[in-house]
């Protein structure tokens, strides 16, 4: 995407879809109608409730809950899955300040104009979200 001549982007990572979302409602409602909310995973992931979900008892894998990876075809890669679950976040042990499980997974990208650029960096910082 070419940004036209005034147009500003800002990235944004959020540590929780809920103040990601919260964020994403309010530039929309301060009239900022271009944004958009993405899930950022290490393994080239996306979002799905199905098998991420484990209050409804629908957490297949380890993995699926701490590196958002359960979305992976389970039973077609076990060297996949093995290797996934060797990550510090998943074990536990590893690396002092590797992450917690998530860690900022959520990305808000904005384009803006000028006139409301500031407008849109305090909404972000106000819901938790850094740039």
């Amino acid at each position: 995407m070419k940004l036209e001549r005034g147009e500003h982007s800002i990235l944004a990572s959020f540590p929780s879809s809920i103040r990601a979302k919260e964020a994403v409602n309010a530039l929309k409602e301060a009239g900022i109608e271009d944004v958009q909310l993405d899930r950022v995973s290490l393994y080239g992931v996306e979002a799905n409730r199905e098998y991420n979900n484990p209050l409804a008892g629908q957490a297949d894998t380890l993995t699926g809950l701490t590196l958002f990876s359960a979305d992976r075809d389970q039973l077609a890669d076990d060297d996949a899955r093995v290797l996934l679950g060797a990550d510090p976040s998943v074990s536990g042990i590893g690396m002092t300040d590797y992450g917690v499980a998530g860690g900022k997974a959520f990305l808000v990208t904005v384009v803006t104009n000028g006139q409301k650029l500031n407008q849109a960096l305090k909404i972000i910082e106000n819901h938790g979200g850094k740039v």
